[in-house]
């Protein structure tokens, strides 16, 4: 029990991650991602951190796993990545309904789910792709769009297109970058709270002028 609190208290440390769980910490990342996109209860999860750092530790991922090239692992965790978003979508085609009427728990809160749907119809099939980069959008888009019953092939291009994108640029982005700049492995506690304000801030930003737009209507 204790092993499984000490878990979750460092689950958004990703360096801790890749040091403690060494040779197993690409699958420990392949079940986040998967559960990120994958389950409602997923949005609490670092993903973009985790990629990130995945991308920095790369070298370390390839050796644990047959010393397989670096796009090989990208290209796993971006297969995950779609297999996460199919799971979320078939629970919406599912269950969709009933999530809009079930109650907050500790894990679920119905307002994310409104809010995804806002964004859903806003930006349509393209928002699969820009959810990838968005917190909490991320777990709810497939939800949402399974829930309304959005076309599975088309759902599945854009599916396919988010998540490529978002795991080759951010991976690549902390391989690349750590390349460079290899002391930023001592201060991955900034980068990573740097990489979460910049993927929240716009979506705040956004709720904050849609609500100052519905109190001067």
């Amino acid at each position: 029990m204790s092993d499984i609190w000490d878990f979750f208290q460092h689950l958004f440390n990703p360096r801790w991650i890749f040091f403690y769980f060494g040779n197993t910490a690409l699958f420990i990342l392949l079940a986040i991602v998967f559960a990120e996109t994958g389950f409602f209860i997923g949005f609490f999860l670092p993903g973009d951190s985790l990629l990130f750092t995945a991308g920095i530790f790369g070298k370390d991922l390839c050796k644990n796993f047959y010393n397989v090239p670096f796009f090989v692992i990208i290209l796993i965790v971006a297969g995950v990545a779609i297999l996460g978003n199919m799971q979320g979508y078939w629970l919406g085609y599912k269950s969709g309904n009933l999530l809009y009427k079930k109650k907050d728990t500790f894990l679920f809160k119905k307002k994310h789910l409104l809010i995804a749907k806002l964004f859903y119809n806003k930006y349509k099939t393209t928002a699969l792709i820009m959810s990838r980069f968005l917190p909490m959008f991320r777990t709810f888009a497939p939800i949402v769009a399974g829930a309304i019953r959005v076309d599975f092939k088309k759902f599945m291009i854009y599916n396919i297109i988010g998540a490529l994108a978002w795991t080759f640029s951010i991976m690549l982005a902390g391989h690349y970058l750590d390349r460079r700049f290899p002391e930023l492995k001592n201060h991955l506690e900034w980068i990573v709270l740097l990489i979460v304000l910049i993927t929240t801030f716009p979506v705040f930003l956004k709720l904050k002028i849609r609500k100052k737009k519905k109190v001067l209507i």
